[in-house]
């Protein structure tokens, strides 16, 4: 494998006027521009309206499927016959599609492949707070998590550059905060990337274990090379401020950082999977405490202390729920957090997906929803 960097798409540039976009419209916008010619996807809040401003592109072909498997199955195909596709669903279904997902690692897609899952801190409208970044370690797929809408829009098309580039598919996690935030996006034009011709290959695209046996060397080494590669991605940013304490993030958190903790130095992860090792430890030489800020699982900390690597994370934030600026106020500068009595909120019972497809159907007189 070649060692250089993934340099971010580049299209002919036309001006056209900044606007505000949903993080998931961002999505889609970026889909769009990179030139996308599928999209299959299952409803499910937080990632529905990816494909519904998808749908809205007269040069994509967009449709539902009957459930996150069958969606990414027809994206990977259409993949693997060289066009650019795209597959969107919420946490909970991507256990659903792990099976082609897993494959796909394996036999690479010809055209790119983005696969985009949409996490639930807090559990909004969902039946756990499972954390997708598990997904991209054990199927050593890549992984990039934007921080707001024009980086929703930029790292889309990123991902396909690195897909084709890598030949793998790419993970684009969302989560609640980001996918159903607004912030100014720049759009751009379409580039109407051609269909990459297909060549028959067995011992590529066909998965038994003879061939198998012979692909995993391939993924070993597309990851190696990625986490070699993640030190100099322009998408993780380091910014030097106040060097007694240094912070790294991503996604969401980084904007709760930023205005919770406005003078420390931060390194912003745009990768989350494989991680930028070796930037890590150099910022870390360059603060006095070392604090990791991440949502649900303390996956980057353990990556992180695993190294050798001395930080605090989860020991301050928790693993339920989502953050936000009060609470990093709190843990991060001593405060004492303010209390919110349950009777002091409005009631606001759970609800099935909006803007999902919900299906009823009646077995044995039981009513069965289907979100």
């Amino acid at each position: 494998m070649e060692n250089k960097i993934i340099a971010a798409e580049t299209v002919a540039a036309v001006e056209e006027e900044e606007r505000l976009m949903l993080g998931n419209e961002a999505v889609a916008q970026g889909a769009w521009e990179a030139g996308v010619r599928v999209a299959s996807s299952y409803p499910g809040t937080p990632s529905t309206e990816v494909t519904e401003c998808l749908a809205k592109f007269s040069e994509i072909n967009c449709q539902w499927a009957s459930n996150e498997k069958v969606a990414a199955e027809v994206a990977f195909g259409a993949a693997m016959s060289g066009a650019r596709s795209i597959t969107c669903m919420k946490h909970v279904g991507v256990n659903v599609a792990a099976d082609p997902i897993f494959t796909a690692a394996y036999t690479g897609v010809n055209g790119g492949m983005v696969i985009v899952c949409a996490d639930d801190p807090a559990m909004h409208s969902s039946q756990n707070e499972q954390d997708s970044r598990y997904y991209a370690r054990a199927a050593h797929i890549p992984m990039l998590e934007p921080a707001d809408s024009q980086e929703c829009r930029d790292f889309t098309k990123l991902a396909f550059s690195m897909s084709e580039e890598l030949d793998t598919p790419v993970f684009l996690r969302l989560t609640t905060r980001i996918a159903h935030q607004r912030s100014p996006v720049q759009p751009g034009a379409r580039n109407d990337v051609p269909v990459r011709p297909y060549q028959k290959d067995v011992m590529k695209y066909v998965m038994m274990p003879g061939m198998a046996k012979k692909r995993h060397p391939k993924v070993e080494a597309r990851e190696s090379f990625l986490a070699e590669a993640a030190n100099q991605l322009p998408i993780n940013v380091v910014r030097m401020r106040d060097t007694s304490v240094g912070i790294i993030t991503s996604g969401v958190c980084y904007q709760y950082v930023r205005e919770a903790m406005p003078y420390a130095s931060t390194l912003k992860l745009g990768m989350v999977y494989p991680l930028p090792m070796k930037l890590i430890r150099e910022f870390a030489k360059n603060v006095d405490r070392l604090i990791v800020v991440e949502e649900l699982e303390g996956l980057i900390e353990k990556d992180i202390k695993a190294a050798g690597i001395e930080c605090e994370g989860k020991n301050l934030t928790g693993l339920q729920g989502e953050l936000s600026v009060e609470k990093l106020r709190c843990v991060l500068n001593g405060e004492k957090e303010p209390e919110v009595q349950a009777s002091d909120l409005p009631n606001r019972p759970p609800v099935l997906c909006p803007a999902a497809r919900i299906v009823v159907c009646f077995m044995n007189s039981t009513v069965w929803a289907c979100v």
